[in-house]
């Protein structure tokens, strides 16, 4: 895909406490590459990568691809950084919440990021995926999967643990949280939670192209 040659642009945002990986699982996702070295994130930043989703109809096979534009935002996870992070959650439409599975105040600082997301995001049930990251430091982690996936389900959201050193499940986590959104904008019938610049290559607005593509969906030819 060349620049501009894309369906969707869609923002997603990776929040969590400092020094949980955010900036390396982005890395890994994005270039498939691991970097120990990297330095704290301050304030914001952000990679992108092109990918074609394709959704499952009710038969259960693929249909159409849909080309999107991933901008993955990487935020700072010190509390002196808070008030600009918070800016940014309302232009994001899904959210990937990190914690570090060999650090437990992480862990249980998840429960405050979900509330930082439920007054600041589009709506007060965004999409988010939730990621135990480190999980290749096995010997090192203070966190059992039972807490993590008891948490994940008290709000609902899905859990993966992941490994930015390794790749484990780093794309499945991305993934998820794409086909998240997808179905949110097909079902939707008020769009205006949607940011503006979710645009499609051929200059229609995000809401008259959901508009247009449902319009087709009830046409019988």
């Amino acid at each position: 895909m060349s620049d501009g040659d894309y369906d969707y642009l869609i923002k997603f945002l990776a929040l969590g406490d400092s020094g949980v990986g955010k900036t390396s699982l982005l890395y890994q996702y994005t270039d498939g590459k691991f970097n120990s070295k990297f330095i704290t994130t301050v304030g914001i930043d952000f990679r992108e990568k092109r990918v074609v989703y394709r959704p499952n109809g009710p038969d259960g096979v693929g249909g159409r691809g849909q080309r999107i534009h991933l901008q993955l935002w990487d935020t700072a996870g010190q509390e002196r950084f808070r008030s600009l992070t918070t800016a940014f959650f309302r232009d994001a439409m899904g959210f990937l919440l990190l914690f570090d599975l060999t650090n437990e105040q992480s862990f249980l600082n998840v429960r405050n990021w979900i509330s930082q997301l439920q007054m600041h995001a589009y709506c007060e049930n965004p999409d988010i995926v939730l990621c135990g990251n480190k999980s290749d430091l096995e010997d090192q982690r203070v966190v059992k999967e039972e807490e993590a996936k008891e948490l994940a389900e008290k709000y609902g959201i899905p859990y993966f643990e992941t490994s930015a050193a390794t790749g484990n499940n780093v794309s499945k986590a991305i993934e998820t949280l794409l086909d998240l959104i997808m179905k949110r904008m097909e079902r939707c019938v008020d769009k205006s939670w949607i940011p503006e610049g979710v645009v499609r290559s051929n200059g229609h607005s995000s809401t008259e192209q959901l508009n247009e593509e449902q319009e087709r969906s009830r046409c019988s030819c």
